[in-house]
């Protein structure tokens, strides 16, 4: 008989100030799975009876903290089911994924409970890679330090009491000797099994992130292309994961787009924030072209949630040369990725904003401002309906002067985007810098001095700002963050969505 594993997608996690208000905002509950499809497919194919055990989606609420920001006590809230609720004895070992540090006491919380009558507990992801001591403290038999899925199966060999099928690498265990800590295998998306159509049914979401989608209601399917990057931004925890930049073919593109439509999905969310890596590889564009031409093909709307980097849709590429760069825009290029005829193609993209003038130096992979600003028109001219314009705010330097010039700068470009098109729903998206644990960023913020809290719930959202600047309080980054949230805001909000 196959032993049983219960993956655990967690409950919902929320900062609630007296009168309800959420500042967290986004409501997950309904959400399309993506990590879960992958790794349900890998545990299975590996011989174990995995199973999804969905925390998120329900009624139940609970109160497990309290936290103060700008002078207001905050209700640590998370809500779906509840945790206790599960029975640690229905499953012969558990699995649970964690790569965000505000859901870190969420996380450890179930880990604590679903450990309590003796049962294995793996747990991966971004924040346990970076902060692996919280979840050994809460009873994770091992942390998973591999993010490419090579790990996966060795260990629930280890942690059921069988031998390992390859030896144990890329892992942490709670117990004695340590395996090597750095994977010796590596896979890449290629690699990943083929997810049963009943695995794909159970992933399905009717939305993702409350992102405008061209039919209420439609089915939202998933297909993670690429992992690693070719980049090492220190705001970043990819390059920590020493994966290099890893793609899936064209062909198996399209194999994973098939089994998306033929479950029902109208709408396809891509999170890999590097497809656009492929490109500075010989052929590479070509591949972003047969892609997205598979995409049209099959009827779908596409969901770039992260934001693709721009500098890479110019006919440079964005590769030095001795000559230097050219950054003009590939049209045909930003045509096939952002695209939208009414019916397929592209229906939302998140995209990078530049700082034009201060901060400039933060970001190296963006674009210099005026062409920027050129690409940012081109994607506009595609007929894409909504974009939210990510920009950062909160670096050591910023001040009420240099956020006026930034605000100026987005206001002019929006006027010029609206020209464009009139109809287009923009909105700006002000994120607050957020010490990433793990990240070189991070540690240059907590030396600075001017992180606020060492609070994990709060300095892991991006709408709860935690730095102060040399010249500003993170709660007066707050403000400016709530102003340059309405840029657009109104365009966005046509259609009733946030």
């Amino acid at each position: 008989m196959k032993s049983t594993i219960g993956l655990v997608e967690l409950p919902q996690m929320g900062l609630f100030d007296p009168e309800g208000q959420n500042l967290l905002s986004e409501d997950t509950r309904g959400d399309v799975l993506i990590s879960k499809q992958v790794l349900l497919a890998s545990i299975q194919t590996a011989g174990f009876d995995a199973q999804l055990v969905d925390l998120k989606n329900g009624d139940y609420q609970e109160e497990y903290g309290k936290a103060t920001w700008r002078e207001t006590e905050l209700s640590k809230v998370y809500y779906g089911r509840q945790i206790d609720d599960l029975d640690p004895l229905d499953y012969d070992a558990w699995g649970v994924t964690n790569n965000f540090s505000q859901y870190r006491e969420v996380a450890c919380m179930t880990i604590k409970h679903l450990a309590s009558k003796g049962r294995p507990v793996v747990i991966g992801g971004s924040d346990v890679i970076a902060e692996p001591q919280p979840y050994l403290a809460a009873g994770a038999s091992a942390l998973v330090l591999d993010k490419s899925g090579a790990a996966n199966a060795p260990i629930m060999d280890h942690v059921l009491g069988r031998t390992p099928r390859e030896e144990l690498s890329g892992v942490i265990l709670a117990e004695g000797t340590q395996p090597s800590l750095r994977a010796k295998k590596v896979l890449s998306p290629q690699d990943w099994p083929l997810p049963d159509i009943s695995i794909v049914k159970q992933c399905l979401g009717t939305k993702y992130k409350d992102l405008p989608l061209p039919e209420k209601h439609s089915l939202v399917g998933s297909v993670f292309t690429d992992m690693g990057c070719d980049r090492k931004c220190d705001f970043c925890q990819t390059p920590n994961y020493r994966l290099g930049y890893r793609a899936m073919s064209p062909k198996r593109v399209l194999q994973w787009l098939e089994l998306q439509k033929e479950a029902g999905a109208r709408v396809i969310v891509n999170v890999a924030d590097q497809f656009l890596g492929r490109v500075i590889k010989k052929g590479g564009r070509e591949e972003v072209l047969e892609i997205m031409k598979s995409i049209r093909d099959l009827g779908f709307a596409i969901v770039w949630p992260n934001g693709l980097e721009l500098k890479k849709t110019t006919l440079g590429r964005g590769i030095n040369r001795k000559e230097g760069m050219d950054f003009r825009p590939d049209e045909k290029l930003i045509e096939a990725l952002w695209g939208w005829d009414g019916k397929v193609g592209c229906h939302f993209a998140y995209l990078p904003a530049e700082r034009p003038v201060f901060g400039r130096e933060n970001y190296t992979k963006l674009l210099p401002w005026l062409e920027h600003c050129e690409v940012m028109k081109a994607i506009v001219r595609t007929g894409i309906p909504y974009v939210r314009y990510g920009v950062i705010i909160g670096f050591a330097d910023d001040n009420d002067d240099t956020l006026s010039r930034l605000e100026e700068a987005i206001l002019g470009l929006y006027e010029d985007l609206i020209t464009i098109n009139p109809s287009l729903g923009f909105q700006v998206a002000p994120f607050s810098i957020s010490p990433i644990p793990g990240t070189p960023q991070a540690e240059t913020l907590r030396e600075s001095g001017l992180l606020h809290f060492d609070d994990p719930s709060l300095y892991g959202s991006v709408w709860t700002p935690c730095v102060n600047t040399r010249y500003l309080s993170y709660g007066e980054v707050a403000d400016w963050q709530k102003r340059l949230a309405q840029i657009g805001k109104s365009r966005y909000l046509k259609d009733g969505r946030d």
